[in-house]
């Protein structure tokens, strides 16, 4: 009997095993989780290599069918920010080695994820001679581009990143403006750039009856409230103050009963403390004269969140800076139309004007505009619903993205795929720069 294909899937800082909503836990953990249990359905064996971040996390478990999650000594066993885990991984990749050395596997093939985890998979790429894939989930000079100063990310990322670019077998971006990023920013030849989006479970994700959702969370289910849901990370670059902004507008211009729903944190209970952007928020609020119609939940995990997102009558995402951003597709599936920024990813996910709208960043005065828009037309919102859940189904299931993603590996293990012009991993084409710093 053939054995199945081995995949080595790096994943540094976003591990499956964690707790999502908190800062460094989101989308990327979401995919890894979704791409590796589709993967296993499709017959590959995929261990998902990630730091163990707690002292008494065994170093294997079994995770799905054909999917184990690796825990990789590599600095201290707690919980990191992910930008401080540069100096860990010459550390992360020796106890990788030593893992793959003990247990004797043969690998295939390396998929690295997040631009670490790719400087990663270059030496494993150099060292063992692995055709490697490589997702970034955001890309550093779009990060800088975007936050400027409050860019937090390790010095040298953008190098490594090119060096990565200029030696990778394939990429795969989310969306076509991540796929231009790559090759604008970073001069990646477009032949070797795979747009593969992510996606949302449509089991876990579906559409739910309003005022059961409501019952279920603690609203009132009768009345004519009308709920605007955010869901997601508390963060300044989701820009949840301009949800707040638009919603105080909506309240002095209208006299409809607006509720705005903001769903994250670091805590099951709305932490101030913990999750400083929620004071920020709460002040705001208070400011805005609000504070009776902002209503935080804190984090909530993905077995419960259908329920948030369909006890909102329209959901709503305005970052000023998002790669992909997933929770548009959630609210999508949970047949909700969904208002969010012109950025990114969401620019292709939302179908403006039949699946939710889209608004320029920045701008509570045209979020107001086509929230009242919408909270004024259930017609329109029903219709928008329906047509957000068709769209999900046919563009973004995890199974379309497993298969998609086996395909690009297929072909890669075959040969047929391109390769890098000098034939040389980033590693021994002396491409990359400096290791990362040595770590205290």
């Amino acid at each position: 009997m053939e054995r199945p294909r081995r995949i080595a899937f790096l994943s540094e800082h976003a591990s499956p095993l964690a707790l999502l909503g908190g800062a460094d836990a989101g989308g990327q953990n979401v995919y890894v989780d979704e791409v590796s249990r589709n993967l296993g359905r499709l017959g590959y064996a995929v261990d998902v290599f990630t730091r163990r971040d707690a002292a008494d996390a065994p170093e294997s478990v079994a995770w799905a069918p054909g999917v184990r999650v690796v825990n990789l000594p590599a600095g201290p066993p707690r919980p990191l920010p992910k930008d401080d885990l540069w100096p860990l991984m010459p550390a992360f990749r020796d106890a990788l080695l030593r893992f793959i050395a003990r247990e004797g596997a043969r690998y295939d093939l390396v998929h690295g994820n997040f631009w670490m985890s790719g400087w990663v998979a270059t030496e494993l790429r150099g060292r063992l001679g692995l055709p490697f894939v490589q997702i970034f989930h955001a890309m550093g000079k779009t990060k800088q581009r975007h936050q400027g100063a409050a860019d937090t990310s390790p010095a040298g990322r953008i190098a490594v990143e090119g060096a990565i670019v200029r030696g990778v077998d394939r990429l795969i971006a989310q969306c076509p403006s991540e796929r231009d990023e790559m090759v604008d920013d970073y001069g990646a030849p477009p032949e070797r750039v795979a747009i593969i989006p992510s996606a949302v479970n449509t089991e876990q994700f579906r559409p739910m009856a309003r005022e059961e959702a409501r019952r279920r969370i603690g609203l009132p289910a009768d009345g004519d409230e009308l709920v605007v849901a955010y869901v997601g990370r508390m963060l300044p670059r989701k820009d949840v103050r301009n949800v707040v902004r638009a919603v105080a507008l909506l309240r002095r211009r209208s006299d409809l009963p607006v509720t705005l729903l903001l769903v994250g944190g670091e805590t099951v209970e709305p932490d101030p403390i913990r999750t400083p952007e929620i004071g920020a928020l709460q002040r705001l609020a208070a400011e805005l004269g609000i504070a009776d119609r902002v209503r935080f939940t804190g984090k909530r995990q993905p077995d419960v969140l259908r329920d948030y997102y369909s006890a909102g009558d329209v959901v709503v995402t305005t970052p000023w800076y998002e790669p992909f951003g997933l929770t548009p597709l959630e609210g999508m599936a949970c047949g909700r139309p969904v208002v969010g920024s012109a950025v990114g990813g969401i620019t292709f996910t939302i179908a403006d004007g039949v699946t939710g709208c889209l608004v320029p960043p920045r701008d509570p005065e045209a979020l107001a505009d086509r929230l009242h828009h919408l909270l004024t037309a259930p017609e329109l919102r029903a219709r928008m619903g329906r047509a957000a859940r068709l769209r999900v189904e046919r563009e973004f299931t995890w199974p379309t993205v497993a298969r998609r993603t086996a395909a690009l590996y297929e072909d890669l293990i075959a040969g047929r795929g391109p390769h890098p012009a000098d034939g040389a991993a980033v590693h021994d084409s002396g491409d990359l720069v400096a290791e990362p710093p040595t770590a205290p």
